[in-house]
Formats: C-alpha cells, structure tokens, sequence
C-alpha cells in the first residue's frame, strides 16, 4: 500500500479503531510497527510546515527495511497463528488504522521539528536495537523523550 493509499485508508476510517494488543503488552514486532507508522503518520502532518521530513522518513524506511519488513512478517504470523491466516490480513488493517488514528492529531509530546530531529538519527543508526529502545521511548508517556533529542 502506497503512503498516499494509507493516509486515505487512515481518513476514511474517521474513528480509532480497537484490537487487543497482546497479554503483557505490545511484542517486539508490534512496537517496531508502531514506531514505523507513528514517524509515517507524524511526517505526513509535518510535510507542509518548515519541518517537513519526508526526506528523513525516506531514509529511515531504506536504512531500516529489513528490520521493518521483518516486524511486519512476524506480526503477521502472530496475527495467523492467533486467529487464522484469513482473519489476519483484516486484523493487521485494523491493528494498522488503529495505530495511524493514534498520531493522525500528532505526536503527543513531539512537534514537527523534534520528529524530524528523531527520524534523522534512526535514519544514521543501525540494526534493530535502537528500533526497540526507540519505540520503547517515544511510543509512552515521554519520560525519555530528551534522549532522541540530543
């Protein structure tokens, strides 16, 4: 799905919609999901002020695509597993919207200039640990917010 095909999905939807993260909170393959569209979302909304960072989001998606890609493949199987491979496409849409819905108003700590400054370090790092402790950083309440601001 093209980001301009998500973002209408994302409109249309007009509401949040629920699925059930999994016992004991979100698994590793959904925050790196959540991390993934809130930056898609948040650079959606900030692509016309003076802070657009698509560029960034771009280069965060390249640097980082097989980390993505597996996420998502393992979020899918966990979605298959739980309630079958027919449901789990229509669950994962579900799950997806829900998210996007999440940061359609925008971050909730974050304005347009930290998001661009957030992406352009995920961009430079490598691997799949900084996706972890990023998305355990920025997807909370913000206590740690200043660390992805340095």
């Amino acid at each position: 799905m093209t980001i301009k095909g998500f973002a209408a999905c994302v409109a249309a939807a007009g509401m949040v919609l629920s699925f059930p993260a999994a016992a004991g909170g979100m698994g590793q393959a959904e925050k790196i999901r959540r991390l993934d569209i809130m930056l898609m979302v948040t650079g959606l909304r900030c692509r016309t002020t003076a802070n657009n960072f698509q560029r960034e989001y771009g280069r965060f998606t390249t640097n980082h695509i097989g980390e993505l890609n597996a996420a998502a493949r393992e979020l899918k199987a966990d979605y298959a597993a739980k309630l079958g491979p027919a449901k789990a496409d229509h669950a994962l849409d579900k799950l997806s919207v829900q998210m996007a819905n999440q940061y359609g108003q925008g971050h909730p700590w974050l304005n347009c200039g930290q998001l661009k400054q957030v992406a352009s370090t995920l961009a430079d790092m490598r691997g799949l640990q900084p996706l972890v402790e990023a998305a355990n950083d920025l997807l909370d309440d913000g206590a740690h917010q200043m660390a992805w601001l340095r």
